[in-house]
């Protein structure tokens, strides 16, 4: 299990929900790197109505413009994980904003996997 405390480092990745990556969503192309790089954790929100560089506001409020809805990939983790990741967004992310902050994590729990039984149902372990 992946312990996370103290000091560490978010990464929040500000893109359109429209934005792709080979056929498949950007923000769902980071978030399983981010997993298969082991970080700590990721997460996807869907905004409601923003803008961006191209100064056009995207609101979930007129049909026309929902299309390309706001959306951040938060991720959090240790510096050193963190920025050994970083290379793999400047791949992936050609519009949009990279931003880092430093934080404090307070508490990082995870559930427990489940165990099986040989004969029977998932029981708690």
């Amino acid at each position: 299990m992946t312990r996370l405390a103290g000091r560490a480092l978010r990464v929040t990745i500000l893109l359109g929900e429209s934005d792709t990556w080979h056929h498949r969503p950007l923000y769902s192309e980071i978030v399983h790197r981010a997993h298969g790089a082991g970080l700590a954790g990721a997460s996807v929100f869907r905004g409601i109505e923003g803008f961006g560089a191209s100064s056009l506001v995207h609101t979930s409020r007129l049909l026309s413009l929902s299309e390309d809805l706001p959306v951040a990939v938060v991720i959090v983790d240790t510096e050193e994980r963190v920025r050994d990741f970083l290379p793999q967004l400047d791949v992936l992310v050609s519009e949009g904003l990279v931003i880092l902050d430093d934080c404090e994590v307070i508490r990082y729990v995870g559930r427990e996997k489940p165990s099986r039984s040989p004969d029977g149902p998932e029981r708690p372990a």
